[in-house]
């Protein structure tokens, strides 16, 4: 029982923060293809390193360590380094490294982003960046989880809840990167028999999925009338699966964060 408790605590932990709070990945311009960054972020710190090209078109090595701002965006310097011919071993000595200007990254949605950089005396460059996808990811499965969120704007306010909370098991099936299905089985005391199903197209952006215009229904005690929901930053994590359920349903605006665990 106390093992149980503590799964749950910390999916719900997870939960409050699956949605993209963090925007690790590789970035590009689907319209300007042989350029991007590649982007860590560790909490409101990222480090960016851009692959570009200097006036000789020839391949350059900028980096970027940015801070989240008021605003959102993450800002910083841009940094220039030289160093040791990397066929040869590593000399430290012939290391530079020097400010070369400014760079900030904007997310626009939790997969797109305004790059923006100046050399130093230069004019800034604002580009427009997504996500790029590397490979499918495999999210079919059966796992144990919960759900952490808000229902708000009732049209009966009794109903209003500003900390939503049920767990629940999750059955996912896939189809290839187009669709998929996410069928989940309420566990918690409140929800007793009730089952419900997202079923919707897949788009792929880099380590994330989004499904929109996604098909709700339920059975059950209870069970609310079908809605059209978006699930956003769907993804597998290193123990199961995160991600976003927001729409109106039963005259609610639901606002759902899950995470669960792979079942073994």
């Amino acid at each position: 029982m106390l093992q149980r408790l503590l799964l749950i605590v910390a999916l719900l932990i997870s939960a409050a923060r699956a949605d993209a709070l963090e925007y690790t990945d590789v970035y590009y311009n689907p319209d300007e293809g042989g350029w991007g960054i590649f982007l860590v972020q560790s909490d409101i710190t990222q480090f960016i390193a851009f692959f570009i090209y200097d006036t000789n078109r020839n391949p350059t090595w900028y980096t970027a360590q940015l801070t989240q701002d008021a605003t959102g965006a993450y800002t910083g310097p841009l940094i220039a380094t030289t160093g040791t011919y990397f066929g040869s071993p590593w000399n430290k000595s012939q290391l530079t490294v020097a400010t070369a200007g400014t760079a900030s990254f904007k997310p626009t949605d939790a997969y797109h982003a305004t790059l923006t950089y100046a050399l130093t005396n230069g004019q800034p460059v604002t580009k427009t960046v997504e996500r790029q996808v590397l490979t499918q990811y495999q999210l079919a499965g059966n796992y144990s989880g919960a759900f952490s969120g808000t229902q708000s704007g009732c049209t009966d306010p009794s109903n209003n809840d500003a900390h939503f909370r049920a767990t629940h098991n999750l059955g996912v099936v896939q189809t290839g990167d187009t669709a998929a299905t996410l069928t989940f089985t309420f566990t918690d005391t409140q929800n007793p028999g009730l089952v419900c199903k997202v079923q919707g197209p897949l788009t792929h952006f880099g380590r994330l999925y989004k499904m929109a215009n996604a098909q709700f229904t339920c059975t059950g005690p209870n069970a609310p009338p079908a809605a059209t929901v978006t699930i956003d930053s769907l993804h597998p994590t290193g123990q199961g699966i995160e991600g976003k359920l927001t729409g109106t349903v039963a005259g609610c605006a639901m606002v759902l964060s899950f995470a669960a665990v792979l079942n073994n």
